[in-house]
């Protein structure tokens, strides 16, 4: 059985993003500690990448400050060893395609089993794509999140029946960003997902304030944020940490 279920046993899940290395490697761990004591379920971390196609321009933002401050995926590797010393709920990693293949396929996904990370994202990389990734995944027990959006229509209850891990429900049309309002019907996309997955299912893209969570949780089993978390970040650097843990609790009891 996944681990990342257990984000998804204690009522709606709180799923935090996370530039790795914005501004760099040291603030990104107090920063996960201050989210996972305030309430974070899950933690999404994400390993920059140059050309981030599905981020807006915020989380573009902090992939090129933590690429400019020199951060590798080996010493990303290092950072999910330290936090697995005390952090226990579940983490996933969530990039491109291109940084697995440059790292090496099996490489990166062995590792990922070594340290303890229990999903891969890779929004890159199309539901019709998948198996040059999966096999590889199911062999080290790692999960390969998929992800529906508003566009997969006739796709969703194909790939909501072989989702592992949880289903990430993508809300919006375009990049990731904060939104004023969502306006996807993602009851119809929920209840097409309820209908054949077998794994819980969050929505992420757009979402920032505590109203927003708990609406977004009151039809799914979770709200994924990330943009509003990154600003954080940009406004306090290295003093984010306390700010960002008083943002997770008030995004976390909107879903309790």
């Amino acid at each position: 059985m996944s681990k990342i279920h257990q984000a998804f046993e204690n009522g709606k899940a709180f799923i935090a993003f996370i530039t790795c290395g914005d501004p760099d490697l040291e603030t990104t761990a107090a920063v996960v500690r201050a989210a996972v004591q305030n309430g974070a379920d899950l933690i999404e971390l994400g390993i920059p990448f140059s050309d981030p196609t599905a981020e807006g321009p915020v989380i573009q933002g902090a992939n090129l400050r933590a690429l400019q401050g020199g951060v590798t995926t080996d010493r990303i590797f290092d950072l999910v060893r330290e936090l697995r010393r005390d952090v226990s709920i579940p983490m996933v990693f969530m990039t491109y395609a291109n940084v697995v293949y440059s790292y090496g396929a099996e490489r990166f996904i062995r590792t990922c089993q070594e340290i303890g990370i229990d999903g891969l994202i890779l929004p890159d990389v199309p539901f019709e794509e998948k198996e040059e990734f999966l096999p590889m995944c199911r062999r080290y027990g790692v999960d390969l999140v998929s992800l529906v959006a508003p566009t997969s229509e006739n796709r969703i209850a194909e790939i909501a029946a072989e989702a592992e891990g949880f289903l990430y429900i993508v809300s919006s049309l375009g990049v990731t960003g904060t939104r004023s309002e969502i306006t996807t019907d993602l009851g119809a996309i929920v209840s097409v997902v309820r209908q054949h997955a077998k794994v819980p299912c969050a929505i992420g893209f757009g979402i920032s304030t505590p109203a927003q969570a708990r609406a977004m949780a009151s039809i799914s089993d979770g709200a994924i944020v990330g943009s509003a978390i990154i600003k954080i970040l940009e406004k306090h650097g290295r003093d984010a940490a306390p700010e960002v843990g008083k943002y997770v609790r008030a995004m976390k009891d909107a879903l309790r």
